[in-house]
């Protein structure tokens, strides 16, 4: 049964790199969000908004599994962006993640999208500028 199991400290396979829409950061997720990436994606939200950018996009469509450690991590993201004054929205849920957040009822708390378009529209100033 060890075969099953991932070896630690073994390779990552995860990544989260950012794109800048306006005042919007595009989070896209990639890989496996496990206990071994958590870190990765608590780095890169923690930075955004050391920066000022508390709008932030969770593209998840290139996540391909989140266990426990990852839902944990995605909370502590959403609180810690929610604490300084931000918003965190999400889009591209696959259903295997879907499930999971419906199971762990989060997704009653973060907020879900279609698509990118959506939740940048969502944001509250980019709602100013389209009726303006």
């Amino acid at each position: 049964m060890a075969a099953l199991s991932k070896p630690k400290g073994g390779p990552v396979n995860f990544s989260a790199s950012i794109r800048q829409t306006g005042e919007v950061s595009i989070v896209d997720l990639m890989g496996q969000l496990t206990s071994f990436a958590s870190g990765a994606l608590r780095d890169t939200v923690g930075n955004l908004v050391k920066q000022g950018r508390k709008k932030i996009v969770l593209n998840v469509v290139g996540l391909v599994y989140l266990d426990s450690s990852g839902v944990g991590e995605l909370v502590n993201c959403y609180m810690s962006v929610i604490k300084q004054g931000g918003e965190m929205k999400v889009v591209g849920l696959t259903p295997k993640v879907e499930e999971i957040l419906k199971i762990t009822q989060l997704y009653r708390v973060l907020q879900e999208y279609q698509d990118e378009e959506a939740a940048l529209q969502s944001f509250p100033d980019a709602r100013k500028k389209e009726s303006a």
